[in-house]
């Protein structure tokens, strides 16, 4: 198996904090290549950092928040524009095709019914049901952070390496068992301390660290609190444009 890149194309929360852009994670190994996520800023974020957008023949999708799921339509038109033929997978939690063709029609009213060169194909996936996507498998595990559909972490198979996402959540087990044994846990990380609904903070990483039996974590969806304080986090953080390899 070779390597596989981790490009870091977003790290921000949805406001943009500390300038940083919204999430979306560049994952690629040989000519295989795939988003985790895509959110709002994305198409300018790949377009700046030379990631091709024709190349990218699946994305992933945590969940229907704006800053996570927001790019697609902007991805899909630049796809139409570029006269792109590959095939597109968009995969999600129930009922990513119908909130995608929504922002369509909000964003670029009459979009979604175009008849384009290129397939779009939506997948569902389904809690803790392992689906093989071309190059990859993934299994979704259920956690809190309501976005008007079931919201996932994610467990990804991909080039003989195993890499979990939490996407957005609080605490719950199923961020351990996504976690578990991977070569490497990206991780949300919304605030230093402070317990919120629906988000993780350093403090109950770091508390439940043993826990997730992972064998690297970068955290990254960083509000300004975090940001602040970066110098006093021991773990790894995520910045716009870097690139991990594993």
């Amino acid at each position: 198996m070779g390597q596989v890149g981790i490009r870091f194309l977003g790290t921000g929360d949805a406001a943009g904090s500390g300038g940083r852009l919204q999430t979306c994670i560049h994952v690629h190994s040989g000519n295989e290549n795939f988003l985790i996520d895509c959110g709002a800023s994305s198409l300018p974020a790949m377009k700046r950092s030379g990631v091709d957008p024709s190349f990218i023949d699946l994305i992933l999708v945590s969940h229907l928040h704006g800053d996570h799921f927001g790019g697609i339509p902007f991805f899909i038109l630049d796809a139409q524009f570029s006269r792109r033929t590959r095939p597109l997978v968009v995969a999600g939690p129930p009922g990513v095709e119908v909130r995608v063709r929504e922002a369509m029609e909000v964003f670029f009213p009459g979009s979604s019914q175009v008849q384009r060169k290129f397939p779009v194909e939506f997948v569902v996936l389904q809690d803790r049901r392992e689906t093989s996507l071309g190059p990859l498998a993934v299994t979704p595990y259920t956690v809190i952070h309501p976005s008007g559909a079931p919201s996932q972490a994610l467990r990804i198979c991909f080039a003989g390496k195993v890499i979990a996402y939490s996407g957005d959540t609080e605490w719950t087990e199923a961020v351990a068992e996504a976690a578990r044994g991977v070569d490497l846990f990206i991780c949300e990380a919304y605030f230093f301390e402070k317990k919120v609904k629906y988000h993780l903070d350093y403090r109950t990483i770091l508390d439940h660290r043993s826990q997730l039996e992972c064998r690297r974590i970068i955290l990254t969806h960083m509000n300004q609190d975090l940001l602040s304080r970066l110098k006093e986090v021991d773990l790894e953080s995520a910045e716009d444009g870097q690139e991990v390899v594993l």
